[in-house]
């Protein structure tokens, strides 16, 4: 099934006297909830939805928790979490302290099985 996209006429941030351009964004279908996941891993396996839950559960508790720890967590063929910062910049290296970070985020590096998919994708324009 191809990927519906629709257009978008954007300026230019850095200089705003120059001309738009239109670009292509992905519309999405909607949403998979993590209790979707579950049922459709559920009918797709020998476990129950309710065991399925059980990890997706642990699975969403132990990430976090494994980031904060300094852990790049690998799931596979999913990909990779792990923990990225922006900081400012000090003149000496003396100069740098933990207060020089003043941006913390979650950053994901897909896998294989995601790089796959994403390659193997069709799109269509939106009408």
């Amino acid at each position: 099934m191809a990927i519906k996209f629709n257009v978008q006429e954007i300026g230019n941030p850095q200089d705003a006297a120059a001309p738009k351009k239109f670009y292509a964004r992905p519309v999405s279908s909607g949403e998979i909830t993590l209790e979707d996941l579950a049922s459709d891993i559920s009918h797709a396996s020998s476990v129950n939805e309710a065991d399925v839950m059980a990890v997706l559960y642990s699975l969403v508790r132990e990430i976090p928790r494994n980031i904060s720890r300094g852990y790049i967590v690998r799931l596979g063929g999913l990909g990779s979490f792990r923990l990225g910062t922006s900081s400012i910049g000090s003149e000496t290296a003396d100069d740098v302290t933990a207060a020089n970070i003043h941006r913390r985020r979650v950053l994901f590096q897909n896998g294989g099985r995601i790089k796959k998919a994403i390659t193997d994708l069709t799109f269509k324009k939106s009408e």
